[in-house]
This record gives C-alpha cells, sequence and structure tokens, in this order.
C-alpha cells in the first residue's frame, strides 16, 4: 500500500475516512455565534494565529460560515454527505456526538460559575442537532450524544432528547490546557472504581458508560480506591460481572490495547485508521468492523490462523464474503447475536438485542469507532 496521509481531525475528509473505514466515527461539537452546529474540538478556534489576528479566538464568537471558510465542517453539512449518510443511516455506523462546553471567557460561555448556562446551552445543541438527526431520518441506534457535564442528565429532560446519551466521567474543568485538566480530573478519577462509574450512569438513566482507558490499565488501575477491573483474569471477570451488557467505549485505544479491549467486549475508539495498519504487534491481524461487517465463528477462526504472511490475503477475502450486518439475513443475525451474548455476558435486561433491525447492529454491539474521525491531529487543525 502507499503512504497515508491523514486528514485533519472532524474535517469531512477526515469524518468520511472515519465512517468508511470502521464501525463509526466519534466527532465533536460547538455552537457558532450564528447558532449553528460545528465540527471543533479546541475551545479556540484551532487555525495559525495571524488568521485570528484581534479578533475573540473562541469558537462561539464566530459564525458557522466563517469557519467553513477556514475548512471546519458543519454538521448540516457533514449529515447531508452522501458518504456519511450512506453509512450512518442506511449501513448502521455508529455516531458518538460528544457536546463541547463553552469555555468560562468565551461569548457562550456565562463565565467561571456559568454552569446552568452550561445546561440550557447543551439542551439547545441537542435539540438543534436531533432536529437534523429526525430530518435525516438517522436510525436512533446509530447516535449517542455526551459530554463532559455532571448536569447532562438535565440537558436532556430540558430539550426532551429522545435519542441515546451519557455523561462523560470524571467531569474535566472547562479551561486550562490539557494536562492541567487531567491533574484535576484525577482525583475524582482515584475514587471511582468501575462499579461506581457504571452504576452513576444507570442511575441517570445513560444508554452506555464511557470511560477512560485508565481504568484498564495496569498501574492506573490499581491505583483506585476500590476494586479494579482489568482485561485478563479475574479483572476482566469482575468487569463483565459489573456491566452485564452495558455498552463500555473506551478511549484511546492505542495499538498495545485495542484487540484486548475488542476481544474484552468493549468498544474501542482509535486515533489510527492508517489503511496500512493491519496487524498487531501481538501477532493478531486486525478487523476494523467487528459490529457492521461481523464474522461468525468459521470466518474468525479463519482470521485468527492467520500469519503475518498471508494475514492480507485473508482480509481481503472476508472483506468479500462476509455481509454487511444491514446485508445479513434474520437468521445470521440470530446466530450473531447469540454468540456475542454468550461471549460478553448480556443480559436481556439490558436495553434491547433486537435482531430484526433492518441495517443497525444491537445497541451492546463492540465497534471500532474512529476518534474525531480519522484520529487526533496536531495543532492547528487547520493550517
Amino acid at each position: 500500500m502507499s503512504d497515508w496521509l491523514q486528514p485533519p481531525e472532524n474535517s469531512l475528509q477526515s469524518l468520511i475516512h472515519g465512517i468508511s473505514n470502521s464501525d463509526g466515527i466519534e466527532l465533536d461539537l460547538r455552537l457558532t455565534a450564528d447558532d449553528e452546529l460545528i465540527i471543533h474540538h479546541d475551545a479556540k478556534v484551532s487555525v495559525q494565529k495571524a488568521a485570528i489576528g484581534n479578533r475573540n479566538p473562541y469558537v462561539e464568537a464566530w459564525t458557522s460560515d466563517e469557519l467553513s471558510d477556514l475548512g471546519f465542517c458543519s454538521f448540516a453539512d457533514m449529515i447531508a454527505n452522501k458518504n456519511i449518510l450512506t453509512n450512518w443511516r442506511d449501513e448502521g455506523k455508529m455516531v458518538c456526538l460528544e457536546l463541547k462546553r463553552p469555555h468560562p471567557k468565551s461569548p457562550l460561555g456565562g463565565g467561571y460559575l456559568g454552569g446552568k448556562r452550561v445546561t440550557l446551552q447543551l439542551s439547545k445543541m441537542m435539540t438543534k442537532a436531533s432536529n437534523l438527526l429526525t430530518e435525516f431520518e438517522i436510525p436512533k441506534a446509530n447516535i449517542v450524544f455526551y459530554a463532559f457535564h455532571n448536569k447532562m442528565h438535565k440537558s436532556v429532560k430540558l430539550s426532551d432528547c429522545q435519542y441515546n446519551w451519557a455523561e462523560l466521567l470524571p467531569v474535566v474543568p472547562r479551561f486550562g490546557h490539557r494536562r492541567l485538566k487531567r491533574m484535576m480530573a484525577y482525583p475524582q478519577y482515584l475514587i471511582t472504581p468501575f462499579e461506581k462509574l457504571i452504576n452513576k450512569h444507570r442511575n441517570r438513566g445513560a444508554s452506555m458508560v464511557p470511560c477512560a482507558l485508565e481504568y484498564f490499565q495496569p498501574f492506573y488501575n490499581r491505583l483506585l480506591i476500590g476494586k479494579s477491573v482489568g482485561l485478563s483474569g479475574k479483572r476482566l471477570r469482575y468487569f463483565q460481572k459489573c456491566r452485564t451488557g452495558m455498552p463500555v467505549y473506551v478511549w484511546p485505544a492505542k495499538e498495545k490495547y485495542e484487540s484486548r479491549l475488542l476481544e474484552a467486549g468493549i468498544t474501542g475508539l482509535t486515533d489510527n485508521l492508517d489503511p496500512n495498519f493491519t496487524w498487531y504487534k501481538d501477532g493478531k491481524p486486525r478487523w476494523k468492523f467487528p459490529a457492521t461487517q461481523p464474522l461468525d465463528k468459521s470466518q474468525l477462526e479463519l482470521l485468527n490462523s492467520a500469519s503475518f504472511e498471508n494475514h492480507q490475503d485473508i482480509l481481503h477475502q472476508l472483506s468479500k464474503e462476509v455481509p454487511k450486518w444491514s446485508e445479513c439475513d434474520s437468521q445470521r443475525k440470530v446466530v450473531i447475536t447469540n454468540m456475542w451474548q454468550k461471549k460478553w455476558n448480556w443480559e436481556t435486561k439490558t436495553k434491547s438485542t433486537d435482531t430484526n433491525s433492518i441495517t443497525s447492529p444491537p445497541w451492546q454491539a463492540v465497534r471500532l469507532i474512529g476518534h474525531r474521525g480519522s484520529g487526533k491531529t496536531s495543532r492547528p487543525v487547520m493550517n
């Protein structure tokens, strides 16, 4: 294969590549000065300083057209894209919509004590996004909203949101650089073992549990006050006992852990969707569509029998022979769903594992998802 040039994170090009080369994508939404939704991660417009000049640097101070002229993509343009729509609506791909809180100093930030204003703003963002999702007939099973906001459940109620949602915990502050945010969130992490984390989500009515890799990463998971989970042995068994089918999404799904996360029944958000990345360092081939082009028992055995020398041929064979979930007949869907239920301790009391869905895998299905489309990129995002 030729060298792959990674497109800027959250750009339309990145989102198209991500949703075409995995089970779905994660992206970040902010509200613009003219009340439109723009796909942008950072609080400040991520361009060269010269392009900002003397203007207010925060995203919420700019209009959608101004940001689009700089290369950023609006949510409306993204959802109307044919490639995105086909994958998302027709082929059961998942899109995780992270609602970004404004910086306290931004025009919509409400200051450092503006928590109530943030709750209202996230509600407004969900309403705007939901209107577009309804207009383009996106299945509810293919969407989840979440945010670093401990009143997310109130935003959901205010917006009368009918889609899946969750909170990102522990909550990081709205200000400061990345390292400072992590340092400030760490005490909360230390006193929130996985069982407590998942119970918080269940009690508030969340549909899934997004969590940090540290919960499963040796050393970090042993720092927690309380019983820890992991990716093997007794810690993995304890994890399966705690979650009983509740979907768990982990970021970052680093290359070292990706295959182990998927094998444990955990959806991974990856920053590496390079088409040339087809072989894990631990000696396994990489299958990028565990949910939307799922392998049955015999196909999994074929995949796992691959050597480095023949894995490309086997991946090519499977990509041609294995039907997408949206193309599977009901019998195949039942067989695969039953295999998943048995392997990962799903319980029927959890969210529906409906196998009659035409396009969407069961809600609990384990996915590989592109973070910010095809993965995060360097700053500034747009040069």
